[in-house]
């Protein structure tokens, strides 16, 4: 037997496709039998979004809380102004600090700790973690020259304290090799499936209603407003759609908002595509689950990836897929979808308006979507992570959970 903490301290609708690794990875973890138990640490004001997903081997624990922004930086989120003169001191003073246990996990006697995002903090308890991405490095003109020191200094630190770093792809576990110079044997894949299998279904009427707010035919960009994320190369596709071949392709955003919505907004005016391109923000997942029935197609063109659980959403749905040529992604798509160089405009829109333009390619994008989406499951996923939970602890692994190591990476 083996007590599992799984970090889970997050606020609904602010971690974007962490959480959702989270909901599938409780989901999948729930279905497996055995004398394991599995923590999920959540805040005690941010539990709602879990409980649904946690049974079987699966409890909740309430750490504290989530934290409030400190009172002496909420003026600063209300002036543009002083939110510079705020990062410009943090630029010159501000020094990371890598975080350290206050003992709460300790004390639950704990075998093994799971990182389920960047965040994490030292401890005596080994430890799974997971960086996802290395993004700072390949796109550091997103990141401010302190956050991309707080990441590498956060980065090195969890993973040098980790006995093992979770990669969802062999894409990234290459990158996590070659840039942080970890054991080969240290980095290891384990992918993630479609978290929609476990959404509450919409009714008819609701299905009906969203429908009525909706244009008959649109594409589906599920995503943050990151600026890697790239909703502004989609937009300038869709103007060129319309002025070069008079084509008006609708397209529907939803995801959290940050501060770089107000400039996909401005974007989205001053290319004259307001009533074309709607944004309905972050969504319920029942939302989510009637945005996948009725939508014509995923448009994904994201510039850097960790995962892209949208695609593996797509797949579940059995939605064709328009995919940006990065990172894993070309081998994660396979032959379910339609792949454009993302910081090409031009190249987006011819993609789009092929699938939009040709139904027999559509159906037979369906078809393949569908066959693909079989290959990840969330219980593959518990599976691949319990084994592993065995491996690091010591524990000898049986034949099933051995065969799902020594298999090569699906992505």
């Amino acid at each position: 037997m083996a007590r599992i903490g799984i970090a889970a301290q997050f606020r609904d609708g602010k971690q974007g496709g962490v959480q959702q690794f989270v909901i599938g990875l409780a989901q999948g973890l729930s279905r497996l039998s055995g004398d394991d138990e599995y923590i999920f640490f959540a805040y005690a004001d941010q539990t709602e979004w879990l409980k649904p997903y946690l049974s079987g081997p699966c409890r909740l624990e309430i750490t504290h809380p989530a934290p409030d922004v400190p009172w002496y930086k909420r003026p600063f989120r209300q002036s543009k102004a002083l939110r510079r003169v705020w990062h410009a001191l943090r630029q010159r003073t501000s020094h990371v600090v890598v975080p350290r246990s206050d003992g709460f996990i300790e004390s639950y006697k704990l075998d093994l700790m799971h990182f389920t995002n960047q965040d994490a903090f030292l401890t005596t308890v080994p430890s799974i973690y997971h960086p996802w991405d290395l993004q700072h490095l390949h796109l550091p003109n997103f990141f401010t020259p302190l956050e991309r020191e707080h990441r590498e200094t956060r980065y090195r630190a969890f993973c040098e304290q980790a006995r093992m770093v979770a990669a969802a792809s062999t894409w990234i576990r290459d990158d996590l090799l070659a840039h942080y110079a970890l054991p080969s044997d240290k980095v290891r894949v384990v992918p993630m499936a479609s978290v929609l299998v476990g959404y509450p279904q919409p009714s008819e009427t609701q299905i009906q209603a969203l429908r009525a707010r909706l244009p008959q035919r649109f594409l589906y960009y599920p995503a943050q407003t990151w600026p890697h994320k790239n909703h502004l190369g989609l937009l300038e596709a869709l103007a060129l759609l319309r002025d070069n071949y008079q084509l008006r392709v609708p397209v529907v955003f939803s995801g959290g908002q940050n501060a770089y919505a107000k400039i996909i907004r401005r974007t989205i005016k001053r290319l004259r595509l307001n009533g074309q391109v709607i944004s309905l923000g972050y969504v319920s997942q029942t939302e989510v689950q009637a945005l996948y029935q009725l939508a014509e197609a995923l448009v994904f063109p994201s510039l850097f990836e960790g995962w892209g659980l949208p695609i593996t959403e797509a797949m579940s749905a059995g939605l064709p897929i328009l995919c940006a040529r990065t990172t894993h992604l070309p081998r994660l798509v396979a032959n379910a979808g339609l792949l454009f160089d993302p910081y090409d405009p031009h190249a987006i829109a011819q993609a789009i308006r092929q699938l939009w333009t040709d139904s027999a390619l559509r159906r037979d994008l369906r078809a393949r979507s569908l066959a693909r989406a079989s290959l990840f499951t969330w219980e593959t996923t518990a599976r691949h992570f319990s084994a592993h939970y065995h491996r690091l602890l010591g524990q000898t692994l049986n034949p099933q959970e051995q065969a799902l190591l020594d298999a090569p990476p699906l992505v």
